[in-house]
């Protein structure tokens, strides 16, 4: 009997033993986990659209909001040139600017993901309703701090704000907020969200309690295809402790409006266009709002064999998957005018294509957000400068360049004013109605500050003035945009009357704004010209960001 008890002792020992360096090595692995035996994928299934009557009968508009997760300025050629030295070209994307307006000066409402998103669909800083911080799961500030500890230059780690975060599925935008689906439904419009929410996953903050009558959406992420599928390319950066995380927790999954997840059919991007063409079909002969927000290109990078082999020419292997992403992308915005052609809804629908932030450092490339300095993730230009690209050929005159600063922001006014809706007046609006100044009603540009902060790192820009304020290191920047488009001369100290005068101004908008849903565990200084893959010195220009 005591040989007995010894043995199962000695078990118990071993397995827990066990346990116990499987957590110590792979603790990060748990939300995965933890997901997939709370909400698991099942297989793919079709999908049952509402469909628009048989005759329309309303003349008003279709808006068709295309936005990419992290594309940068560069990576469009009909911008920045394109990748592979310029050899990637983006044929759609650059024939939606040739008929449309292609702005030089596209800004997002901040250089991160899901407080960009939220300033989008409601067209107010999203800090004045809180929505300061991307959702990230309780242990991810801890993964990032402790495998760049070692840097000259650690984060700034607090571990009592980590264990105390909401789950991300709880981080979602206030249902007190009005969105562009909200407001143009007493005007009729049938309102579809297909992609990327990252905006709350519980009841209340779905897209559907937003306004949205459909929604095929991903919470936050996704594999694009399993990672040992015959038809995928991987591209995995151990440099990066993002994607360190991501790979074995995303799920290859979506959603359906209140369903359980599910698997795509196929290649993501791909799939998501698929859908967005379907509901095109399915509501030719009814106003209506589609919101295709793609997860493409953000990490992981995962390419269509098809695609990655039509770039050769492309020697460093995370730059051709990267690139062969944005190949899909522009193939997607390709089928989408197809649908709207062979339906007959091309000159009566706008098409907004742009991005939520500029490209990120931790993919290790350097030249995504050429020729602006900076990354996703800072106010330099490269994190905030975005392609934005506007289509409607019943009032536009295609073949523009326009220059004026514009803002994801201005969607709502001018999506508002296009469908004759009514723009809310009971709360302090940020975006502008652009539509007068596309169309040659109105010259100059939008007179209005651009403004977003995190925590102690803040940007504004006013009159082409740019400042940055980062209260972590005492570092302020002052740029003339107007002469100086790539942040190369910092005037701080020279132009005093003007910096006085827009530190006072980011003071009064800092007023304005709300305190924070939930505080950022980590505050992580960020290189300004330098990738992740280059390494960082303390000596490396860089701001504080948090979340």
């Amino acid at each position: 009997m005591k040989k007995k008890l010894l043995i199962v002792l000695g078990a118990f020992v071993f397995i827990s033993g066990t346990g116990f360096i499987w957590f110590q090595f792979n603790w990060y692995k748990l939300p995965g986990i933890m997901a997939s035996i709370k909400n698991p994928t099942g297989d793919n299934r079709s999908l049952d659209w509402q469909e628009g009557p048989d005759v329309r009968s309303v003349d008003k508009p279709n808006v068709v909001v295309i936005l990419v997760d992290d594309l940068g300025y560069n990576e469009v050629s009909t911008y920045g040139g394109g990748m592979g030295n310029g050899r990637v070209k983006t044929d759609n994307i650059d024939q939606l600017a040739g008929d449309g307006v292609l702005c030089t000066n596209g800004y997002s409402a901040t250089s991160v993901c899901s407080p960009s998103r939220a300033g989008l669909l409601t067209g107010r800083f999203p800090t004045r309703f809180g929505y300061e911080y991307t959702p990230t799961s309780k242990g991810f500030g801890k993964l990032i701090a402790k495998m760049q500890r070692d840097r000259e230059l650690p984060p700034i780690y607090d571990a009592d704000i980590d264990n105390n975060l909401p789950s991300t599925s709880e981080m979602g935008l206030p249902p007190s907020e009005i969105t562009i689906a909200e407001m143009l439904r007493p005007q009729g419009y049938h309102s579809v969200h297909i992609g990327k929410w990252h905006l709350g996953a519980t009841q209340e903050f779905r897209p559907n309690n937003h306004g949205f009558d459909e929604s095929l959406w991903i919470e936050s992420g996704s594999m694009f295809l399993p990672e040992d599928h015959p038809n995928i390319v991987n591209a995995k950066l151990p440099f990066d402790p993002i994607d360190k995380f991501l790979w074995p927790n995303l799920p290859y999954a979506v959603q359906f409006n209140d369903s359980p997840r599910f698997e795509p059919d196929g290649y993501l991007t791909d799939y998501l266009t698929d859908e967005a063409v379907n509901v095109i079909e399915k509501n030719k002969n009814r106003p209506f709002f589609l919101y295709l927000a793609y997860w493409a290109v953000h990490t992981p990078l995962q390419a269509l064999k098809s695609d990655y082999d039509q770039l050769d020419f492309i020697e460093d292997h995370a730059e051709r998957v990267q690139a062969a992403m944005v190949l899909a992308v522009d193939r997607g915005v390709g089928k989408i005018r197809q649908a709207l052609e062979e339906n007959g809804l091309d000159e009566n629908t706008m098409i907004i294509f742009t991005s939520d932030n500029g490209a990120p450092h931790y993919v290790g490339l350097p030249d995504l957000n050429k020729p602006f300095r900076g990354w996703k993730i800072t106010y330099f230009e490269g994190g905030i400068h975005i392609p934005y690209i506007v289509s409607y050929p019943k009032r536009i005159e295609g073949g523009q360049s326009y220059n004026g600063r514009v803002s994801s922001l201005d969607l709502f006014s001018t999506i508002g004013s296009l469908a004759g809706a009514e723009i809310p007046t009971d709360r302090k609006m940020d975006g502008m109605n652009l539509l007068p100044f596309f169309s040659g009603e109105q010259e100059g540009e939008p007179q209005r500050p651009l403004f977003s902060k995190s925590d102690t790192y803040s940007f504004l820009i006013k009159d082409g003035w740019k400042l940055q304020v980062d209260e972590q290191q005492e570092k302020t920047w002052l740029f003339d945009l107007n002469t100086d488009p790539t942040e190369q001369h910092n005037l701080a100290e020279t132009e005093l009357e003007q910096l006085a005068s827009l530190l006072e101004l980011r003071e009064s908008i800092q007023a304005e704004q709300a305190e924070p849903i939930w505080k950022g565990a980590l505050k992580s200084p960020i290189t300004i010209d330098k990738h992740l893959k280059e390494g960082f010195t303390k000596d490396d220009e860089h701001a504080y960001w948090t979340n």
